[in-house]
């Protein structure tokens, strides 16, 4: 391409979809079934955080050890309950549909570039819809490389023979910033439920709306 864009990479919870007050149902639950309760202000730590670690950090702040088998255990638990939460149509972000669209009729590339879990993102899809993306990344396909490290931005843009240089990629958490940004890319921040911290190579925007290629083209 002749335009510097060489492809937008879309986050999706949060960012695309307002999912994550479905997860906040779920991880609330969570904790009443291990027998405790989950603050606020824990639940905020675990935005943009992958399925291992959120189960992790239940278990150790409801007073359990966060062994192996503890961990798929309550893993399990969140991701039964989760996907039947994600059954039903999920709430569009503002703009983002739009965003989607326009990127789409442009011509640019486009990849889902998730924390979530592939089979709940298949879920998810059956809103958004995988007709706006060439590829998808999700949590349990990096090796275990999670947002914040920059693996899952880095495998988006290899996959699509794209330089990360010449992509945008479109975030809500500060992991998800944080991994775009380590994997160079130009990062479009529109902060959900937790704000996240300037930096190098990223632009903030209040939401998507009225976002589209020629606004993603302008920040490469």
């Amino acid at each position: 391409m002749t335009d510097g864009l060489a492809a937008v990479l879309w986050d999706m919870d949060g960012t695309l979809v307002d999912s994550e007050k479905l997860w906040d149902v779920a991880l609330y639950e969570c904790a009443e079934w291990l027998g405790g309760t989950l603050s606020t202000e824990q639940r905020l730590t675990l935005v943009g955080s992958n399925m291992d670690a959120t189960a992790g950090f239940l278990l150790t702040v409801t007073g359990h050890e966060p062994t192996a088998a503890a961990v798929a255990e309550t893993g399990a638990w969140i991701r039964d309950r989760t996907a039947n939460l994600f059954a039903d149509e999920l709430p569009w972000r503002p703009g983002a549909r739009e965003a989607l669209t326009a990127v789409r009729r442009a011509g640019v590339p486009s990849a889902l570039v998730t924390s979530t879990e592939r089979s709940l993102t298949e879920l998810a899809l059956d809103t958004i819809g995988r007709e706006f993306f060439d590829i998808t990344v999700c949590g349990d396909e990096v090796d275990g490389l999670n947002k914040p490290h920059p693996e899952p931005y880095l495998r988006a843009a290899r996959l699509l023979g794209a330089d990360p240089a010449r992509c945008v990629a479109v975030e809500d958490s500060p992991p998800g910033a944080a991994s775009a940004a380590a994997a160079g890319c130009v990062v479009l921040v529109v902060p959900n439920d937790v704000s996240v911290e300037a930096g190098p190579r990223r632009v903030f925007r209040t939401s998507l709306t009225g976002v589209d290629a020629d606004t993603l083209r302008a920040l490469v």
